[in-house]
């Protein structure tokens, strides 16, 4: 029996029991019979939780892109491997195939050669959603460079930040970048990073929006030209199984951000699973991830988890809401996909407008569609199921994060039945525990608790870069012997997981634990409200109370705002009970949200305890001048 893909709810079961028996024979398995190796391993998997010490697939050689493009050349050669869309959709796509991959990769990996980059160098990646992006991460891979994408809408403080805790030797950048109706002048954010970056010897700059630059005379080349000299033709290095593959950067909640290190075996067979089982892929299909390549979803569900299936993967460069909001439904009907994983945020951004924006397309093709990056509310995944679904297409919430590099507990498409708000079960070869206050596990379901992982999976970061003691404080001292992942979960009657959001945003109030999730859902049900979030304050009578902060719709019939706080808290008060009632509400006209469509609701809690001194790392804000309109209370 192969465990790679799981076809239905009694195969689950019989998979997953058998990863929790016996996971070094699961995934030896899985690993010997879906991919290609230069030798195999001597152990499957070799761990001390204590140490924060994991290797998996130990001794064993491989490169990843043998697996992305080279063994796909003989059957899948003339299949289109990527579909670029560009920002302007009077653009035309791009269609490239496996056997044009190939070559690009090729021809980019001996460039990098060329420029003196050798296995183990960091390479830092600031370019827009295109395909020279995708194409710089796998001739990384393919020499053995350890690459560090960084969003290209990053300010220089943050890119320079990045760049000297890896010490990267090469930037990878393009003239500027087209995001919606703006133009993002990419070099010139370059420039001013590095002039505190000495460890950068090397700037190849690809040419995309021609907007005049400064070229530094012996460090800065235009790539193109390069590229056309080069050969088509490039040994893969051979990599052990436990040669980082990348590093990526994610806030921290104080200090300077995390450099995550995945590493090459592990994280391959992991994403290729993952993958192939939550969306159900299958040869032909049509798979888009909307996120953005510069975070951990683009890695593993743009690039490698497609890839590594020889899947059709669409990368799009622009925004959902230009030229108007139907520009996603609009690429669904013209590229015909079949399974589409998109944000809550852009999803409730979506809903806020005219259903004549969907309705006006063809959205038939669609088989499953996938949520990720944060919990998504009720109100957002009917709406997602009901009009772009059509109530036919599972709605996938997957929960995972940067550190578990795949999807950890989600709803297998066709197979696990699904359920609003709940990620559903953990994926076979993932073993949850609901840890209490006494880090005691909780046995039995319909509670809550801190949610932690307690054996070791392929994908687990194995560090965080220069810094392995960071890395064992974080996520292995507050439960010995397992990881902790820093989010609570409700397990319900059936065993299903529903995320409540980061433990921190559990809120004692007068005794009774309360996830902020099932809260802000009901203050969303409210027909006048867009968007909310919830923290706790200090109160000297309850320990601690709640703090609301909401974005309303824009309607007129809701001026009263005095009312309009009696009517929300009627809402929690019939959905939740009057002990989640609210003390203090806000309204806002934004929430402090990373890229990845996060709320940092550390910054709320501080504002909502009146300390408005340092609010920690916030370069991976979206919109960082909401922090002082927030702050002085202006809508």
């Amino acid at each position: 029996m192969s465990y790679y893909k799981v076809d239905n709810l009694e195969q689950y079961f019989k998979h997953y029991n058998k990863s929790v028996r016996e996971p070094r024979k699961f995934w030896g398995k899985i690993a010997e019979e879906n991919f290609t190796w230069y030798q195999q391993w001597e152990k499957v998997v070799d761990f001390n939780m204590a140490e924060a010490d994991i290797k998996w697939f130990t001794e064993a050689k491989l490169n990843i892109t043998k697996n992305t493009i080279d063994r796909h050349l003989n059957k899948r050669g003339t299949k289109t491997a990527i579909i670029f869309e560009p920002n302007d959709p009077n653009e035309e796509a791009l269609h490239i195939t496996y056997n044009e991959l190939h070559q690009r990769v090729c021809k980019m990996a001996n460039v990098l050669r060329e420029q003196g980059i050798q296995k183990g160098d960091r390479v830092c990646i600031y370019l827009p959603i295109i395909p020279e992006l995708a194409v710089s991460i796998l001739a990384c891979a393919r020499i053995g460079a350890i690459h560090s994408v960084v969003f290209a809408g990053f300010s220089a403080s943050a890119v320079a930040t990045r760049i000297m805790d890896s010490a990267c030797k090469m930037v990878l950048t393009a003239d500027g970048g087209f995001r919606g109706n703006k133009t993002i002048e990419l070099k010139e954010i370059i420039d001013e990073a590095l002039e505190k970056c000495p460890s950068v010897t090397r700037v190849l700059v690809t040419k995309r929006t021609n907007t005049p630059i400064q070229m530094k005379e012996g460090r800065d080349q235009w790539l193109q030209p390069l590229l056309e000299e080069a050969s088509d033709n490039s040994v893969a290095e051979i990599m052990d199984a436990e040669d980082p593959l990348f590093i990526l950067y994610t806030s921290g909640s104080t200090g300077k951000p995390k450099g995550m290190v995945h590493t090459t075996a592990g994280y391959m067979v992991h994403t290729a699973y993952t993958f192939k089982n939550v969306f159900n892929y299958e040869e032909n299909d049509i798979f888009w991830c909307t996120a953005d390549i510069g975070w951990i979803t683009g890695h593993s569900y743009i690039v490698y988890g497609p890839l590594l299936n020889g899947a059709t993967t669409v990368i799009f460069e622009g925004v959902p809401s230009y030229p108007d909001f139907s520009r996603f439904w609009q690429i669904i009907e013209k590229h015909q996909i079949t399974q589409f994983y998109t944000a809550p945020t852009a999803i409730r951004a979506l809903a806020k407008e005219s259903l004549e924006y969907v309705n006006s397309y063809q959205l038939q093709s669609l088989k499953v569609i996938g949520s990720v990056g944060e919990p998504i509310n009720e109100e957002a995944w009917h709406w997602f199921n009901d009009h772009v679904g059509a109530k036919k297409c599972p709605v996938v919430d997957t929960w995972w994060q940067t550190e578990t590099g795949g999807i950890m507990i989600a709803p297998i498409a066709f197979v696990t039945p699904t359920k609003p708000t709940y990620a559903t079960l953990p994926l076979p070869g993932i073993q949850p525990v609901l840890m209490d206050e006494k880090r005691n596990e909780i046995e039995g379901n319909q509670l809550v608790g801190s949610l932690c992982i307690k054996f070791p999976w392929p994908g687990i970061a194995r560090t965080i870069w220069g810094d392995h003691q960071r890395y064992k404080d974080t996520y292995f001292s507050d439960f010995p012997g397992k990881f902790f992942t820093g989010d609570g979960a409700l397990r319900d009657e059936v065993g299903y997981y529903r995320i409540t959001g980061r433990v921190d945003d559990v809120v004692i109030v007068s005794g009774h634990n309360l996830g902020t999730a099932p809260i802000e859902d009901a203050i969303n049900e409210h027909p006048a409200v867009a968007e909310s979030a919830i923290v706790g304050f200090p109160h000297e009578v309850k320990g601690n109370a709640l703090y609301g902060f909401v974005i309303l719709k824009e309607t007129g019939e809701y001026r009263n705002k005095e009312n309009l706080f009696k009517e929300i808290n009627q809402h929690i008060t019939d959905h939740v009970g009057p002990i989640a009632k609210l003390d203090k509400i806000q309204f806002v006209c934004e929430l402090p949200k990373t890229r990845s469509g996060k709320i940092m609701r550390r910054i709320l809690r501080k504002i909502a305890a009146g300390d408005f001194t340092d609010f920690g790392d916030t370069s991976t804000l979206l919109n960082p001048e909401i922090i002082d309109q927030i702050k002085d209370g202006k809508i």
